[in-house]
């Protein structure tokens, strides 16, 4: 890694990232707040001998992101929430075909058109209904500009080594947050893709992209194995980042930009007598239930800090299983929680007991 920092918006702090991953191929749509991801790439690309496509539709750019994929390309796309919603045909496509690639959401407030605010309510969306049928992506949750870039450049590389979608799961504040950020080496070599529709020369049988299977018993054969795929990346890919869990009594759980809220949170709450902690999951799928479960000797509740109405909160309860009670605080619309905010939600819980 260079340790040289340059200040960088985070939207184009991932794009960088994701051009020295190796990517050559960006297909997208403009759409609030991410336009700068699309912006930075339309400049870069050409300079960097790859593509850049502005294309007609959400949907027209995933199916890009698709045929890029099936030729072995490193290739992105990136939208905000309705956009995203547009993409999720195409994704289910690419998951059927065992095709790697990298998705953007710099998410945004909804239902609906919503607002430009930054959310966090399209977690549902990310991590249990992405696109029609069983199926799973890989989901990253940055919380700093640093880790937009990082994630990224992460999510190429566990894209291709599982041969699965990857998502980059921001939002508009990350997207539009300015930051010091160290960005990582260029790719040096991209894997081998044996399986990729790159022309045979008669050297061998000819590879075929596809998702379709009218034979239930070879489509069941394929969904089995690539679950058992998913138990693999569940097993090696949890990421969690945890801050004075060691003795907490009361663990909050919160993810991307509200995380940084919910750290400060934490530090008043000690200040104060509250043994609070933080754990923040960095991969939302697999979600890091081995990090709760770490918790689990000291904690006598859980506090869940959400940019929406309450959808990760869901996940904790599972991991916790009953054992103590889970709680959430959450703020949506757009509107982000304050360091005040969460401190009281944990003060009336260490109130019921916390302590």
């Amino acid at each position: 890694m260079s340790q040289e920092k340059v200040l960088m918006k985070g939207n184009e702090a991932m794009a960088e990232a994701a051009i020295r991953a190796g990517c050559r191929f960006f297909f997208g749509y403009p759409i609030t707040p991410q336009t700068e991801v699309a912006a930075y790439m339309a400049k870069r690309m050409p300079k960097e001998g790859g593509t850049y496509l502005q294309a007609e539709s959400e949907i027209a750019a995933i199916n890009m992101v698709y045929g890029a994929s099936s030729a072995g390309a490193r290739v992105m796309t990136s939208s905000s929430s309705p956009g995203v919603s547009l993409k999720g045909e195409g994704v289910s496509y690419m998951a059927g075909a065992d095709l790697p690639g990298v998705i953007v959401n710099v998410q945004r407030g909804g239902p609906g058109l919503g607002g430009i605010q930054p959310s966090q309510s399209d977690y549902w969306q990310a991590t249990r209904a992405m696109g029609h049928g069983d199926f799973q992506v890989l989901v990253f949750a940055p919380s700093t500009v640093q880790e937009m870039a990082d994630l990224a450049y992460l999510a190429f590389e566990k894209a291709d080594e599982y041969r699965m979608p990857a998502m980059i799961l921001s939002d508009g504040m990350l997207g539009q947050m300015m930051e010091p950020v160290v960005l990582p080496e260029r790719v040096e070599q991209l894997p081998e893709k044996p399986w990729a529709t790159t022309g045979h020369k008669g050297e061998r049988k000819h590879n075929i992209v596809d998702s379709l299977y009218l034979t239930a018993d070879e489509l069941e054969r394929l969904n089995i194995e690539r679950f058992e795929r998913y138990e693999t990346v569940k097993a090696r890919e949890q990421r969690a980042e945890t801050f004075m869990c060691e003795d907490a009594d009361i663990v909050i759980v919160s993810f991307g930009a509200t995380a940084r809220i919910a750290h400060s949170a934490v530090v008043r709450a000690r200040a104060e007598g509250i043994k609070a902690g933080l754990l923040r999951p960095i991969t939302l799928w697999p979600f890091p239930v081995d990090a709760i479960e770490g918790c689990m000797g000291t904690a006598k509740a859980f506090l869940s800090v959400e940019m929406n109405m309450g959808q990760m909160v869901d996940d904790v309860r599972l991991a916790v299983n009953g054992r103590v009670p889970v709680e959430f605080f959450g703020r949506t619309g757009g509107i982000i929680p304050t360091p005040d905010e969460v401190l009281g939600a944990i003060r009336k819980l260490a109130g019921k007991g916390g302590e």
